[in-house]
């Protein structure tokens, strides 16, 4: 145990007193905090934007129907010489919206042409299809007999009540936060293990490739060696990430301020504030049903599963570390590694926020390879605690499984040179 002991101390001082650790470590917030507000700068320049766009209707049809906001201004230049429009057009305008004189007003729905050296969005192309739509079925009505105003006057918006068998109202849209929450501790687990899995086997490829792996190995196990690279590696992954979250938190909040104190005085901005207040009660309802989400239990099966998901896949990636000789040899290995991570991710979103009590969800929860990302998108939704305790015991069962296998591959591989190992040589270790 002493031994073990002193094998994490040298994996975890390694790793911390690295320069490239220290200094991600403290950069990485900055990195993250500066993308974050330069994306948030350059969408409020978009904003600000005016595209203008030139209209040339030659029947006089469509030009009132483009109204213009914001954003989008429409200039009619239906009186000018059609050559004259377009080349005037293609020197200050954003592109042309060309409506041709046809026989019938009918025969428009094929025939409005947008003229551009860009291609339009699919936004403002659906934009410019509703105006046209909505001026034919206009005039289909006419045609008909059929008073518009009647029928606008007599369509109807309804609005779903959602509650519960106690009578106490539901909120719209409470299923994607609460798969969204739980996603997020499941991808912050798949980072880690990705992240600091390689670091793990970087490390053993590392000591192999340099040959003081066989001096190491003379005084302790290979099981031994293997646990405490896991173990510290991952006691200073966590350890960065913590400081990650502390950084990177100070960061957010002084640069908020900041910039809120900045957009004080902007009529933009105090209107903003003051359609954010109208809002206040609705945010305030959605945080009351945040708050009564099973927060303890999901962050107590966080850490249980962040543990046995990190040791589980570290376990892999040290028996992948001594079966090669570089990283490019690994790659063979590590695709089906990180396909059941994918695999979970997948399976959350797209299973757990439909039916997150269905057999689809219900089965990759409890598989140990898929179920640190998918039972955390579940555990908002309320789950059974037999399935949660099979799920936990299961993980942690595979895990000494795979322990004790990848430390059969360990013991052999990690001082094998010189020859690239096949699936089935791997097999042939287990054996051993």
């Amino acid at each position: 145990m002493n031994k073990l002991s002193l094998i994490i101390q040298r994996e975890f001082f390694a790793k911390v007193r690295n320069k490239s650790f220290i200094v991600m470590t403290f950069l990485s917030p900055l990195l993250f905090v500066g993308m974050a507000f330069l994306i948030g700068y350059l969408s409020n320049m978009n904003k600000d934007s005016l595209t203008r766009i030139a209209v040339y209707d030659q029947m006089g049809v469509l030009k009132n129907h483009f109204k213009s906001d914001a954003h989008t201004q429409y200039v009619d230049l239906s009186n000018l010489p059609f050559k004259t429009a377009k080349d005037t057009a293609s020197a200050s305008y954003e592109g042309l919206l060309y409506v041709p004189k046809v026989d019938h007003i009918q025969e428009l729905k094929e025939k409005v042409e947008y003229i551009s050296e860009d291609s339009p969005s699919i936004e403002f192309i659906s934009k410019i299809e509703e105006v046209v739509d909505s001026m034919l079925t206009q005039e289909n009505f006419k045609a008909s007999g059929i008073d518009s105003k009647k029928i606008e006057s007599a369509q109807v918006t309804s609005e779903l009540q959602l509650s519960k068998y106690s009578g106490d109202e539901s909120l719209k849209g409470l299923n994607e936060i609460k798969v969204a929450i739980g996603g997020l501790f499941g991808y912050l687990i798949m980072m880690f293990i990705i992240i600091y899995g390689n670091f793990v086997m970087r490390s053993v490829i590392e000591e192999k490739t340099n040959r003081i792996i066989e001096i190491v190995i003379s005084s302790v196990k290979p099981f031994q060696l293997m646990m405490g690279k896991i173990i510290g590696t991952s006691l200073a992954g966590i350890l960065q990430f913590l400081i990650w979250a502390i950084v990177g938190g100070v960061l957010f909040f002084m640069a908020s301020s900041y910039f809120g104190m900045e957009a004080g005085g902007s009529a933009g901005q105090v209107a903003e504030a003051a359609k954010q207040a109208e809002q206040l009660n609705s945010f305030q309802s959605y945080l009351l049903e945040i708050q009564n989400l099973p927060i303890a239990t999901l962050i107590i099966c966080f850490v249980i599963y962040f543990i046995g998901g990190y040791f589980l896949y570290s376990s892999f990636y040290a028996a992948i570390g001594a079966a090669v000789d570089s990283e490019t040899d690994s790659q063979q290995f590590l695709l089906p590694i990180i396909m059941p991570l994918m695999l979970g991710v997948y399976i959350g979103f797209f299973t757990v926020i439909n039916d997150p009590h269905g057999t689809v969800a219900t089965v990759f929860s409890i598989i140990p390879l898929t179920s640190p990302i998918v039972m955390l998108m579940r555990i908002p939704f309320g789950v059974p605690a037999w399935q949660l305790i099979l799920s936990i015991v299961l993980l942690f069962a595979t895990f000494m499984l795979v322990v004790w296998a990848a430390a059969k591959i360990y013991r052999v591989g990690v001082l094998m040179h010189g020859k690239k190992p096949t699936w089935k040589e791997l097999v042939k270790w287990l054996k051993y």
